[in-house]
């Protein structure tokens, strides 16, 4: 495949999480129009392209996730005429535009499934996966577990076969061994593509494919269940599936910008669904970077739902892994947070002693490695996990079943709930502080979600502030564009587990990252000047200064070098 720079290899990418990024309407919720009113904070960040979470119609049983029309925008959200106007006019500011497309299932108030519980010989039946149960029905047709606890299948209303549902019950998966469901999918991305949108990032595409006859999970007692991952993600089907839906799109739009969501994905495997021989993604986010200490975890308990720290080791050796085996495709993409995770300066940075420290050296340590940034909203001012202090405020239902099972093994009602609010999805879904007014100028009534009031991290505050972590974010981005960021390649230096280092060279040219990982000072010794000619700052945050060969950096220092080879 080689090294071909590729469009898309120099895309900033801001997730915007629409439920909490502005409401203009006053509903507590966070709309199309808000992300239009705010377009001009996005462009003056330096992204040049943004991804909505799901605006589609959903009866909203995992937050948008669960679509019952496709190709219809969920009133809560607005209108069609308003998304034209959002991509237009996003667009106008050198802005591309994804939209999430969720692959695998849709709700059960779509209208496909409604007409496939009518009957075995209704013509939908098979846009969904149906099973016998076991002891002419009584018992479930195998041991598998869904995602979202619980088995994966539910018994259809009328009649007496199982629906599969790798996620909620209300979230029935598709069948995309029948051509039509693959046919049927091929046309709603068409729909958006004609609307202008850019591409897409397609939710859960690893899971397509299920083991045939849906085999029993080995080793397990009578009534038990566990996930099966290896009967339902990553299976050999996959990258058939995915070269039909892209090569298929790119006939009719050839730069259609496609990254899959590939969680448990190896490196081998995120190269294959990146080859566009095999699979056809531009790129694919992973959650195998983040190697978390288990050890003091209850098996008990959900092992997500729980706080952790990050193994700095490991991750590191997982990331320059994920570097030498994705530099041929561009790099892998580089993110800290998503929608799916506890805001990172909570979850592995320190929001408490060393906030803007650590959220600057954490952005400086991922983002000018190789590779696309994917930044959540809100990450750019160091926003932290939003505050929840009663169970019935946490939307995702693994935190209502942890907080049940929790109660029943002993824990206390305060320590579940400040375990969920370091861990859970839920954390990182607070809505964006724009001010410090009383709902931080998201809106003039309650958010949805709740929302942390914080006088000096909000945009407001933070544009006056030149020492600020967006103004730090905004100088940060600015040197990711340049080719030696883009273009360069990764040379990871071995060094002790309280450092991440790296360099970055390009026509013998270089960027050299030092990034103290710890909330101690730390001493670092460069080469001689001899071996890397001159050197140069091109950014860092506090507490960073030189002495000689010696840099002496603060807790969660870090500091950029340019770097001369041609000396």
């Amino acid at each position: 495949m080689g090294n071909v720079r590729k469009w898309w290899h120099d895309l900033i990418v801001y997730q915007v999480y629409p439920m909490s990024f502005q409401d203009s309407n006053g509903d507590g919720v966070g709309d199309v129009r808000g992300v239009i009113k705010r377009l001009d904070y996005i462009q003056l960040l330096g992204v040049n392209m943004i991804w909505l979470n799901p605006i589609f119609t959903s009866p909203k049983i995992d937050n948008g996730y669960d679509i019952s029309d496709f190709m219809a925008i969920d009133p809560l959200f607005g209108t069609m005429e308003e998304v034209e106007e959002l991509i237009q006019e996003a667009h106008k500011r050198g802005i591309k535009v994804i939209f999430d497309f969720v692959m695998n299932h849709t709700s059960n108030q779509h209208p496909w499934f409604k007409e496939a519980l009518k009957g075995k010989d209704n013509p939908y039946r098979d846009y969904y996966l149906w099973a016998d149960g076991k002891n002419g029905g009584k018992d479930l047709p195998n041991n598998w577990e869904s995602f979202f606890t619980g088995t994966v299948w539910e018994k259809e209303p009328i009649g007496d076969q199982y629906y599969f549902h790798l996620f909620a019950k209300e979230m029935p998966d598709l069948n995309w061994e029948n051509p039509e469901v693959r046919k049927a999918m091929i046309e709603i991305a068409f729909f958006w593509l004609d609307k202008g949108i850019d591409g897409f990032r397609l939710d859960a595409f690893i899971h397509l494919q299920k083991e045939a006859g849906f085999p029993d999970l080995p080793g397990l007692k009578e009534g038990e269940i566990a996930l099966a991952e290896n009967y339902y993600a990553n299976l050999p089907k996959i990258n058939e599936y995915m070269k039909f839906f892209t090569t298929t799109l790119r006939e009719r739009y050839p730069d259609t910008f496609i990254v899959g969501e590939a969680a448990s994905a190896t490196v081998d495997l995120a190269h294959a669904y990146t080859d566009p021989i095999l699979g056809g993604c531009d790129t694919v986010i992973t959650f195998r970077y983040f190697t978390m200490d288990e050890s003091a975890k209850d098996p008990r308990l959900s092992s997500n739902m729980q706080k952790t720290s990050l193994l700095f080791g490991e991750f590191k050796k997982n990331m320059h892994e994920w570097q030498r085996a994705m530099a041929d495709v561009g790099g892998p993409t580089l993110y800290w947070n998503n929608h799916d995770m506890a805001r990172v300066v909570s979850r592995i940075g320190d929001d408490v002693h060393y906030r803007d420290d650590s959220a600057k050296m954490l952005a400086v340590l991922m983002y000018l490695q190789k590779g696309i940034p994917f930044i959540l909203n809100g990450e750019e001012l160091g926003m932290k996990n939003l505050y929840i202090d009663d169970i019935r405020d946490f939307n995702s239902p693994e935190a209502q079943t942890f907080y049940e099972e929790a109660l029943a093994l002993g824990y206390t009602e305060e320590s579940i709930l400040h375990n969920l609010r370091e861990s859970s999805k839920d954390a990182s879904r607070g809505a964006m502080q724009w001010d410090d007014s009383a709902y931080a100028g998201f809106s003039e009534v309650k958010p949805w979600s709740g929302v942390n009031i914080e006088p000096a991290y909000n945009v407001e505050a933070e544009e006056d502030n030149p020492e600020s972590v967006l103004h730090f974010y905004r100088r940060m981005l600015q040197l990711k564009k340049t080719d030696l960021f883009v273009d360069g390649s990764y040379f990871p230096w071995d060094t002790d587990d309280d450092f991440y280092v790296y360099e970055r060279v390009l026509n013998k040219k270089g960027g050299l990252v030092i990034c103290n990982v710890t909330d101690q000072p730390q001493e670092f010794v460069l080469p001689p000047l001899e071996q890397q000619g001159y050197r140069h700052i091109l950014l860092q945050n506090s507490g960073v200064w030189m002495e000689g060969d010696n840099v002496h950096l603060g807790p969660y220092g870090a500091v950029v070098f340019q770097t001369d080879y041609t000396q």
